[in-house]
């Protein structure tokens, strides 16, 4: 397997882990936070969905050039 294959497949893991930690250990936390977030408009959704995205990207990048380093 290619080593990005292999890379992009741990991450993707890796999300899952997490996610399922999050659902696991605060079940009623996220039903409120799901609540809230079906209140609120789109909008601020999709920008904080981008900033994210965008911190992720950024970080990804960081990494990736102190690794080489």
């Amino acid at each position: 397997m290619p080593p990005f294959t292999l890379t992009l497949l741990t991450a993707f893991s890796l999300v899952f882990v997490i996610e399922g930690l999050i659902y696991a250990l605060f079940p009623d936390h996220i039903k409120k936070l799901m609540a809230m977030a079906l209140s609120m408009p789109t909008q601020p959704l999709r920008i904080f969905g981008l900033l994210m995205a965008s911190l992720g990207i950024l970080a990804i990048y960081i990494l990736k050039t102190f690794h080489t380093i």
